[in-house]
């Protein structure tokens, strides 16, 4: 390599990469990495972990469009008396009022299940057999009727697009765990993006590092992740000390800049992402029961199956954080409801029961939490003559592992199933009880953003709480 390709005064860095892009294209990604933190006082957010965490890790099974509380988790007797007559319970904050009909039944029965006695729907038989480890909390609401907004809310706290969402605060405040691996993974739907899209994981105005990285389903999970054809390894090696030197000798004439110090690592973690993602990805060393424990032999629940499973492997492996969506918002059940349901559950509910199954005979549950939620309810008339419209008032969620409840059902709605009206827990406490389940205070989790210390919880404002009485 001749003097002038190394002297950084004749050709920049951004020449150089411009120039040899095919050569070290899986360095693309390493903007997405939570490189150097780890859980201890080198990330940045650790001022914030106030106490030794009950949970180290996250998995998020999000159900975007907002599934139906009194079809699946919350039974109302009422509504069955009362099924095709006018509401009888007062005004309805109605989304698409011209439709609105009369009371609507569940089609479906419920029945208690595990020593708690939990009353589950009969399309969540494979929920039912963990209700005994898990906390289901019947009290949510949130403070929007509107998928976009709702979602920005359970995702990162705010209404407005581009906010971070927890999963990059949490990345922010503890780190990561293995270096080889994203901190922050996200496991697409092959059918497509969710609605709202990537802002569903950004990290908003907290760096890069902290966003969410997709994998997607096929044989290139990572973009730009594979050597590309001709390069061998030792050439790989070669480009990457090449890359490492310009960077420190940029770094030389930089002192200041933490973000090109913080890249350093970034290049290599990109490296040992080459030979670590395809071995979580690789599933052939699982047994076929625990195959089959998760559904992988039912055409049904195959795909949605195999994504749980890789994110049993993902946090065995100490990724801190991932989340799981489906396309669209195929929980919005604005018509077919209890069809929709029935299709659904019949894809959902035995893989969120296996992986609650699995990380708890793996010994892995203690330090994981399971989050399985939408980002709001439906209503408890028709729309139309067969769908439910959507409701912020009340909805329910449940979370396994972690430090939380199991066997535990919390709070209630009224008998419509309607609003919360005991024991109600926001979406911003929700944010706040799970930082704390990680050892994090939320009050004191901040980053400077327009001249202020903004926040996940943004307390002042919303008044958010841990709920103590999700905990053990």
């Amino acid at each position: 390599m001749t003097e002038s390709l190394w002297n950084t005064q004749t050709q920049s860095r951004r020449a150089f990469l411009g120039r040899y892009a095919g050569g070290i294209g899986s360095l693309a990604l390493a903007h997405l990495l939570g490189h150097s933190a780890r859980a201890d006082s080198s990330a940045p957010g650790w001022n914030a972990v106030t106490r030794p965490p009950r949970a180290k890790s996250v998995i998020c099974l999000f159900q975007h469009g907002g599934p139906s509380q009194m079809d699946l988790f919350d039974p109302k007797p009422e509504l069955q008396k009362w099924h095709g007559k006018p509401y009888p319970g007062g005004d309805l904050e109605v989304h698409f009022d011209k439709q609105q009909g009369n009371v609507l039944g569940s089609p479906y029965k419920f029945s208690r299940h595990g020593e708690c006695g939990m009353e589950l729907c009969e399309l969540l038989p494979h929920t039912g057999r963990i209700a005994d480890d898990i906390c289901l909390v019947r009290s949510m609401n949130t403070t929007s009727v509107d998928h976009e907004s709702a979602l920005r809310l359970i995702h990162s706290g705010k209404f407005l697009a581009g906010m971070p969402a927890w999963g990059a605060w949490l990345v922010y405040a503890l780190g990561s765990i293995n270096e080889n691996l994203p901190a922050y993974v996200v496991l697409g739907d092959p059918g497509g993006l969710p609605v709202d899209g990537e802002r569903n994981w950004t990290s908003g105005f907290l760096p890069a590092v902290y966003q969410g990285t997709p994998f997607r389903s096929g044989a290139s999970p990572v973009l730009n992740l594979q050597l590309p054809a001709g390069i061998g390894p030792q050439a790989r090696r070669n480009q990457l000390d090449l890359l490492q030197e310009l960077n420190r000798r940029h770094l030389a004439l930089h002192p200041e800049s933490t973000e090109l110090a913080a890249r350093l690592a970034n290049f290599e973690t990109a490296a040992r992402m080459q030979t670590a993602v395809p071995d979580v990805l690789d599933l052939s060393g699982e047994t076929a029961a625990t195959r089959s424990m998760y559904g992988l032999d039912n055409p049904a629940s195959q795909e949605y199956g195999t994504r749980c499973l890789l994110a049993r492997r993902l946090v065995e492996r100490g990724v801190r954080f991932v989340q799981i969506f489906l396309s669209g918002q195929p929980w919005d059940t604005h018509s077919k409801n209890a069809e929709s349901l029935k299709g659904l559950c019949a894809r959902t509910d035995q893989p969120s029961a296996a992986l609650v199954q699995d990380l708890k005979q793996r010994g892995l549950l203690e330090d994981t939490i399971v989050l399985w939620t939408g980002e709001f309810g439906r209503l408890p008339v028709s729309q139309g003559t067969d769908g439910r419209d959507h409701n912020r008032r009340g909805f329910s969620l449940w979370l396994a592992g972690g430090g939380f409840k199991a066997g535990q059902v919390h709070g209630a709605t009224d008998d419509w199933g309607y609003a919360a009206v005991k024991d109600v827990v926001t979406v911003h406490d929700l944010h706040a009880t799970l930082l704390h389940a990680l050892g994090i205070d939320h009050q004191r989790l901040t980053y400077p953003h327009e001249g202020r210390d903004a926040s996940l919880s943004d307390a002042e404002v919303t008044h958010a709480r841990v709920v103590t009485e999700l905990l053990s």
